[in-house]
């Protein structure tokens, strides 16, 4: 989410929704498997089309969701790493990548329905869900609605201050409110040194700056804008009635604080990847998907809560 730093007065947007705040898939994976479902099946939520990759054969399938402004190209290597011995399921949200732009609501609830579509029309069972940045408030309200189907929810380098992002002042929130009409009239600015200030570290390399960016500057601004949004998402109240284990894979840059969820009883697991930024499983792709193959395995050994 978008705020003003006071310091500085320049915008910082925390990578989540409010209150939390280019490659593609080889030919040979797209040929695997599930590519005859690929070309018989569309997904979509009330009307609007959600693109979508399946590889990969298992009883268990791992849901993949990207974060603001970006796509499912990102979990590429994801996909070619763990494809060999699960299904992989990676979608566009609706309003970015190849996905449809045909509504008016892009809240969290109605992101999270699109991945309840994606459960329900591809009859998904044992299911992990894994959300990046923004998505984690999403895939988070999808296991909350699918505890049937979701054995395991897995979030990359966000929910580092659960339960203190819901503490703000009315202050607090006209500042918000402020920055987020500043993006909708200077999107490309502000996006950009949004990103280039707090999204990339000094190890993020060029190659993954331009692909960001580029994804950025080509992203429907209005959409964009609109996902920012103030909300009344409690992650903390959602994270208390799931029934799994949280995971969580944060890059060490930043600290993670995990009071409110041992405080509140919440089961989860922390593991860092170090000096990364924001996105890790572009920038260390192959330390990234050690970590998501523990998380993996931990959950499946693992009981439902």
């Amino acid at each position: 989410m978008l705020c003003c730093n006071k310091t500085n007065q320049a915008f910082i947007m925390k990578p989540l929704f409010y209150p939390v705040a280019i490659t593609v898939l080889t030919g040979l994976l797209l040929s695997c498997n599930h590519s005859s479902k690929n070309s018989r099946i569309t997904i979509h939520d009330q009307g609007v089309n959600i693109a979508y990759t399946d590889t990969g054969k298992s009883d268990t399938t791992l849901l993949f969701v990207h974060g603001w402004c970006i796509n499912k190209t990102y979990w590429t290597s994801q996909a070619a790493y763990l494809g060999k011995r699960y299904r992989v399921v990676a979608i566009d949200l609706p309003g970015f990548g190849e996905s449809g732009k045909n509504r008016k609501d892009w809240s969290t609830k109605a992101f999270s329905r699109d991945a309840d579509s994606v459960i329900s029309q591809l009859k998904l069972k044992k299911v992990i869900l894994i959300g990046h940045s923004m998505a984690s408030v999403i895939a988070l309200q999808a296991a909350v609605d699918n505890p049937a189907q979701v054995i395991g929810l897995v979030v990359v380098d966000i929910f580092k201050n659960v339960g203190k992002d819901q503490l703000q002042s009315e202050q607090a929130k006209k500042e918000y409110a402020n920055a987020i009409d500043s993006l909708k009239h200077h999107f490309k600015k502000i996006a950009f040194e949004y990103f280039n200030q707090d999204l990339f570290y000094k190890t993020t390399t060029d190659a993954v700056k331009k692909r960001v960016l580029n994804d950025v500057a080509h992203v429907d601004t209005t959409i964009a804008a609109a996902c920012m949004e103030q909300g009344d998402f409690n992650e903390l109240d959602k994270l208390k009635k799931m029934k799994t284990k949280l995971y969580l894979i944060n890059s060490d840059v930043k600290p993670t604080d995990t009071t409110q969820l041992a405080a509140n009883k919440i089961p989860f697991k922390l593991l860092y990847i170090h000096a990364t930024g924001h996105f890790p499983m572009i920038e260390k792709p192959e330390e990234f998907n050690r970590l998501l193959d523990e998380a993996i395995g931990d959950i499946k050994r693992s009981p439902k809560i």
